[in-house]
């Protein structure tokens, strides 16, 4: 995605001021876990914010440490399956999914696709890994703050 694709979705997205956002990728193990932590640190009180995934496995140990660089604990976060999730009340959903096949979520949400790499496929040493987290980190960081700025 382009960087004017994505900046119109984000000022779109701003605009709407959704109570409810929720963010969805495969296993809701590291994209999906860092939007919603760094969404939660930047969203104003009373928005709810979610993640999900369609194969749920646990928040990657990586995504942990990417986010707590920035002084945002995930530790209390578990993978959920959208299947969880109910449509109701859900405004607008972000779907993170690059190479795979993003879930489906129903309902009535406003839809936007924000395809980020997979960082937990990505580098051969722990710390080529951390970095793909921290790059995939700092692009929901850029992008959220958008939503979510002043």
């Amino acid at each position: 995605m382009n960087d004017t694709t994505w900046r119109a979705e984000a000022e779109e997205l701003r605009g709407l001021a959704p109570r409810h956002l929720l963010f969805l990728c495969v296993a809701n193990s590291a994209r999906s876990q860092m939007a919603e932590g760094i969404a939660r640190s930047l969203a104003p009180p009373g928005v709810t914010i979610s993640s999900a995934g369609s194969k749920p496995s646990q928040v990657n140990p990586l995504a942990i440490r990417a986010l707590d660089e920035l002084g945002i604990d995930l530790r209390g976060h578990h993978s959920k399956s959208v299947d969880a999730i109910s449509p109701d009340g859900v405004e607008a959903v972000i779907t993170l999914c690059a190479e795979e096949v993003c879930p489906v979520f129903l309902g009535k949400a406003r839809r936007f696709h924000w395809g980020l790499p997979d960082p937990a496929g990505n580098g051969a040493t722990e710390a080529e890994r951390l970095q793909s987290f921290r790059e995939v980190r700092d692009e929901l960081l850029r992008r959220l703050t958008v939503v979510f700025g002043p």
